[in-house]
């Protein structure tokens, strides 16, 4: 590394060794390669329930749905498959960002679990919100959506912005498009 990059680096260098390691939970979405999101997630215990991280208001991510549905929490959950056709679909996640591939996931599911009074409730769900319960328990597993991704179809969101040392001509997109929509 050279110039700003490098001074960069040594900052960040300076500043964990100053502050130490980030515990969680942290204060920004970890990116893959952090440990944390190949770890699979704990129980949590009944008394952890009553705890101020779930009880806080707005915690959870905000998304872009195609079909809206409520915000739901469910405290150890469990999945359930109830259509097992699979359905590929471009995916991203906060995670790996700027990077999107299409992921097979069931039609629909049910999910159960507790919620944050401790009471056992059950969703099914079909369609986007199959499709995002998918995800979400994949992470808890330590999962990413690049390990289920078609890897012909992943893509970096930004490849069609101006550079001066590439040249999209609408050949190269429609070849483009035309390998990733199947």
């Amino acid at each position: 590394l050279e110039g700003p990059a490098r001074r960069r680096s040594y900052w960040r260098y300076v500043r964990r060794l100053v502050q130490g390691t980030p515990e969680p939970p942290y204060p920004r979405v970890c990116q893959v390669g952090d440990p944390a999101l190949r770890a699979v997630a704990a129980p949590v215990e009944p008394a952890q329930l009553a705890g101020p991280e779930l009880q806080r208001p707005g915690g959870g991510a905000e998304a872009r749905q195609m079909e809206p549905f409520p915000l739901r929490v469910f405290v150890n959950p469990s999945l359930r498959v109830l259509d097992s056709r699979l359905v590929t679909f471009p995916e991203g996640c906060e995670s790996v960002a700027g990077f999107l591939a299409c992921v097979p996931r069931f039609q629909a599911v049910q999910i159960s679990g507790l919620d944050p009074r401790g009471e056992q409730v059950v969703w099914q769900a079909s369609g986007w919100a199959a499709r995002i319960i998918q995800h979400e328990m994949d992470h808890l597993q330590g999962c990413l959506f690049i390990d289920k991704m078609d890897s012909k179809t992943f893509t970096n969101i930004h490849w069609m912005e101006p550079r001066s040392d590439y040249n999209v001509t609408p050949k190269r997109l429609k070849a483009m498009f035309k390998m990733q929509i199947k």
